[in-house]
């Protein structure tokens, strides 16, 4: 399983088009949320401190999620089809690619890690910045396991559309892009049970000082599980039919 982690790590790291829109694009939409008719003195610290957890956290999930795509083109590739013949079961498989997945957002969470700090001036100690990357790595672990699944389950056509339209959805529903507390009373309660909302508020915690709410941990684990069960249960299903 190894060799097929550092396998898949190197074939999406030299894809052009996740490192432009995979990493560049959360990096672009950070500066341009804190910079763009900001005034004169820019944004508060606040807002470009709580936008810079935004926008990692949306940059991971997009990377996170965008794993299942080539999940799907590998399988109308056959590439699936030549796994079968190996001795790795469908739980180790799935394991396999959800690491590759876990590795391939880190570039998009430093990335705008990194211009916080150099372009807008967040400040925070070294444990700060440490505890808010491991954080937000650990935390992709659901979205990784949704986009897999669509990827088994999916064309290659539909898996596109269908991780962008999760990934939109998940992102702003979560309050990724937009503070929650601006969301309507009813869109507020539902976003608080969502995997994106809890994903941005490990990081959010983080640089205020504190640490992760029990419930947010659980709603995490919660749709861990759901997400897992889905992309053992596609495998399975296209391992039958290609």
């Amino acid at each position: 399983m190894l060799g097929y982690l550092r396998l898949e790590v190197r074939r999406t790291l030299r894809d052009r088009g996740f490192v432009i829109f995979g990493i560049g694009m959360p990096v672009l939409m950070y500066v341009l949320m804190t910079n763009i008719g900001a005034g004169p003195g820019g944004a508060d610290m606040g807002w470009k401190t709580a936008s810079m957890v935004g926008m990692a956290a949306y940059g991971a999930l997009g990377a996170a999620i965008g794993t299942g795509t080539g999940v799907a083109e590998d399988k109308q590739l056959g590439w699936l089809r030549q796994l079968r013949i190996t001795p790795m079961g469908p739980l180790r498989a799935v394991v396999g690619r959800g690491l590759t997945g876990s590795v391939t957002v880190l570039p998009a969470i430093a990335a705008v890690l990194l211009v916080g700090a150099l372009v807008n001036g967040v400040r925070m100690p070294a444990w700060q910045w440490a505890a808010l990357t491991g954080l937000l790595w650990l935390g992709t672990a659901p979205f990784t396991l949704l986009g897999l699944g669509n990827g088994y389950r999916l064309s290659a056509q539909s898996t596109g559309v269908v991780n962008t339209g999760c990934m939109l959805l998940l992102s702003i529903v979560g309050g990724l892009w937009f503070p929650a507390e601006l969301f309507p009373s009813w869109l507020r309660a539902l976003s608080a049970w969502t995997p994106g909302n809890r994903f941005a508020e490990l990081g959010r915690s983080v640089t205020e000082g504190g640490a992760p709410s029990l419930t947010a941990v659980a709603v995490l684990a919660a749709w861990l599980a759901v997400f897992g069960t889905y992309a053992v249960y596609a495998y399975r299903r296209a391992a039958r039919t290609v």
